[in-house]
């Protein structure tokens, strides 16, 4: 379970989130929501660790990680794909896969056998360089890196960006397979309104900073997309 409890965050002078509460419960599979600008990628930054907490609290797997560093994360059993992969380009993907061995909760020193059952291409490109895969690959690359670490939370942000239909069909097809044989904890940011509802149970939007409206994505009707999603 995460949850944070009245967390700012002031970023380059500038607070971006104001008293944010939220709760995400384990084995979920949760949406944040909302315009360009909201404060979505600082929150999981910020969960990450990779932005620091001006103040409030921050509780992942019943540990307090409010002042705990990036490093920590994946020990307790998070992984992240950020916004724009960040793969290293230099490297292969084997060498990609292979960073993500030096965690200290992942015992075995191979990779494991079921990410190339997930991604199967990735394999067919073991020996190539990151730089020279397609977007669509490098996607599929970032996702299997953080799930080297055999994490119980996926935090994913914009994994569509940029990506081919047939690859956005598998990556749902993945995150609902680890989610439902796996019980894996699914967090993403998203704005493709077919893509969150195939994927996400609850949903929460955010606005200028703050959670404004949370539920099961059922409930997420045309007045809530008018009023805080539609651009």
């Amino acid at each position: 379970m995460i949850e944070l409890k009245q967390v700012n965050q002031k970023y380059g002078g500038t607070q971006i989130l104001w008293d944010l509460d939220l709760k995400i419960e384990k084995g979920s599979r949760t949406c944040i929501m909302g315009r360009n600008g909201v404060g979505k990628t600082t929150l999981l930054k910020t969960i990450m660790g990779l932005l620091p907490i001006s103040s409030g609290s921050l509780t992942i797997n019943d540990v307090d990680m409010s002042k705990s560093s990036v490093e920590k994360r994946p020990e307790i059993g998070v992984g992240y794909v950020p916004q724009g992969r960040h793969i290293f380009p230099q490297l292969t993907v084997e060498e990609n896969l292979k960073i993500s061995l030096n965690c200290s909760r992942q015992k075995s020193k191979t990779i494991p056998h079921h990410i190339y059952k997930l991604f199967p291409v990735l394999k067919e490109m073991l020996h190539r360089r990151g730089g020279d895969l397609s977007g669509g690959q490098q996607q599929q690359l970032a996702i299997a890196r953080a799930l080297v670490l055999n994490p119980d939370i996926l935090i994913l942000d914009e994994p569509n960006e940029g990506i081919q239909p047939n690859i956005v069909q598998l990556i749902r097809d993945v995150l609902l397979k680890l989610n439902k044989e796996e019980g894996m904890t699914i967090i993403l940011v998203e704005q493709k309104l077919p893509f969150a509802r195939a994927v996400g149970e609850n949903f929460h939007i955010m606005e200028k900073g703050q959670v404004i409206a949370s539920g099961p994505m059922g409930d997420l009707d045309d007045e809530l997309v008018s009023k805080y999603l539609a651009v």
